[in-house]
């Protein structure tokens, strides 16, 4: 069914998202961390990246988790009405 391929592309695409937020995160605690004992780990890159790359990112996983849950909610209430 075309629905749950969908579903299951936008799943899989989050979860992808996820792990780049995570990364990210990850990342920043340790150049920020570098950059307090004066060792370079990155911060720089991070902050240059901030914009294009993991702004857009936590975007999209705010717009993921609502349609997903919006998704779920109509498809829970279809399934009552059947």
């Amino acid at each position: 069914m075309v629905s749950s391929d969908l579903k299951r592309w936008l799943d899989n695409f989050l979860i992808a998202v996820v792990f780049l937020v995570f990364a990210g995160f990850v990342w920043f605690v340790f150049s920020v961390t570098g950059a307090f004992l004066g060792i370079p780990l990155g911060y720089k890159l991070w902050m240059r990246l901030w914009l294009p790359l993991f702004q857009p990112a936590l975007g999209i996983l705010m717009a993921g988790a609502v349609v997903s849950g919006v998704w779920g909610w109509l498809e829970k209430r279809r399934s009552q009405q059947s």
